[in-house]
């Protein structure tokens, strides 16, 4: 069995007001409808909706992390590639992704697709590649902790490494 690999997931708190609207309202609806069971339909019909969304909108992100938990890092390069692509074509899916995904995450998809790409190359010993990653995604996203403190660790062991040398 695949060692625990850290995984990362920060909330935006105000993104939880359209995250429990939507079950609210789903169930206000089955109630118009007059449907007998509202609150069981209309909690069926946001679990349907939210993990659907989830699944074909951010298909290479999940596919991409299930890689990666399976310590399959160099395979799931390329998933988090195409949803960095996706999420950069499509900004406003991700901009507004407590309604188009019912994501409640603090971090973009894009962003957690770059720190997640550098982390692959790091963990396949491309050390330069994970290097340029987190740097690109501190060009994007200057505030983002996860670039910041791999960074300054890849620093430091290339300042362990030249004086060893």
């Amino acid at each position: 069995m695949a060692a625990k690999v850290p995984t990362t997931y920060q909330i935006a708190w105000i993104a939880l007001i359209p995250l429990m609207l939507f079950p609210l309202l789903s169930i206000f609806i089955c109630y118009k409808l007059g449907i007998e069971e509202f609150i069981l339909w209309g909690t069926v019909i946001y679990l349907i909706i939210a993990l659907g969304l989830r699944r074909v909108i951010a298909k290479n992100f999940r596919q991409g992390m299930k890689l990666v938990k399976q310590q399959q890092f160099s395979n799931a390069i390329p998933f988090f590639e195409k949803s960095v692509d996706f999420f950069n074509r499509n900004k406003w899916v991700d901009k507004f992704r407590s309604i188009t995904l019912l994501s409640a995450s603090k971090m973009t998809y894009k962003e957690m697709g770059l720190c997640n790409i550098a982390f692959c190359y790091s963990q396949i010993g491309d050390g330069q590649k994970a290097k340029e990653y987190y740097e690109r995604t501190l060009n994007e996203f200057p505030n983002n902790i996860l670039a910041i403190t791999a960074l300054k660790m890849i620093n430091s062991i290339e300042q362990i490494s030249k004086k060893t040398e």
